[in-house]
């Protein structure tokens, strides 16, 4: 059944109109019409809000606790999407850990190129520090460009001092801005939805003058030492596979505690098709339960 899923996920996604590399404008309308045509369940509350000075969409589920908090980053090749679009995903991590989600709808580039996306997610997460939730109370997930910024804002983070967060959940990460990884070209007939030039085109969009290895811009270049354990979930189909694995064996080159998860057949942030695929399901409890654990660890009392 699983492969059957599989097969017809990849059919829907080669026949989607979304070009990652398209009109800005255009794929934005494209992208937001096809989120709002999957209903958020009817026990989701979602409220707009501002942390930080950034707006911000809040996330609950029933009795969630609200002492936990997940901090979402959307993604959307840093162009595209918000956190509004990302409801539905932010749920299904809310409800499977039991916490809010805060979700931030940081700045897009062309408009807003690099840094702005990386200083409103750190802004969120120290306004959240600020406003009393521990750090051991917070988990930080992001899907595609999310990912990668996820793992910019704990860099931001410990290089402002910072406390870290629990944990860090990456779906798909983007952490590569280069486009330089062996599978941009050896995974390229098998990847449903993204295009090695349409990545180009957006990094092109984000980056302005920036170096695109830049550490803030390309995790995968960066010293990681200090940050909090990672749990990197990607899809054996998609061009950023190896954005996943290489930041992976750098986090474990810099002593980060990390767990890499490459599910086997599927596409680029599959943990979206949930309601129909198994494999997006068990993918999401395999990531709640990460964060989970991280969060009862660092209340253990010490030995």
């Amino acid at each position: 059944m699983s492969r059957e899923q599989r097969q017809a996920l990849d059919e829907l996604l080669r026949h989607a109109p979304l070009d990652i590399g398209g009109d800005v404008a255009e794929q934005r309308a494209v992208f937001h019409e096809m989120i709002a045509a999957v209903p958020v369940a009817s026990d989701v509350t979602f409220i707009p809000g501002e942390l930080g000075g950034v707006p911000v969409v809040t996330v609950g589920t029933p009795d969630h606790d609200p002492s936990l908090v997940v901090l979402y980053i959307h993604g959307g090749a840093y162009a595209i999407g918000s956190a509004s679009d990302s409801v539905g995903l932010a749920a299904d991590v809310a409800r499977r850990t039991g916490a809010r989600a805060v979700s931030v709808d940081y700045r897009l580039a062309p408009e807003h190129p690099f840094p702005a996306a990386v200083d409103d997610t750190l802004a969120v997460y120290h306004a959240l520090l600020k406003d009393g939730v521990p750090s051991t109370r917070i988990a930080v997930v992001g899907e595609s460009a999310g990912g990668g910024l996820a793992v910019a804002t704990l860099l931001a983070a410990r290089d402002a001092g910072l406390p870290q967060p629990s944990s860090a959940v990456l779906f798909s990460p983007w952490t590569d801005l280069t486009v330089s990884g062996a599978s941009a070209v050896g995974k390229a007939d098998v990847d449903p939805a993204l295009t090695a030039e349409g990545l180009r085109t957006r990094a092109r969009d984000y980056l302005g003058t920036a170096d695109p290895a830049a550490p803030l811009a390309s995790p995968v270049f960066a010293d990681l030492t200090g940050l909090a354990p990672l749990l990197i979930q990607v899809g054996s189909h998609e061009i950023l596979l190896d954005d996943a694995v290489r930041l992976a064996a750098r986090a474990g080159a810099h002593d980060v505690a990390v767990q890499l998860q490459v599910w086997p057949e599927v596409p680029h942030v599959f943990q979206s098709f949930a309601a129909f695929l198994t494999d997006a399901s068990e993918a999401l409890d395999s990531a709640a339960a990460f964060a989970t654990a991280r969060w009862a660890e660092s209340a253990a009392p010490l030995p």
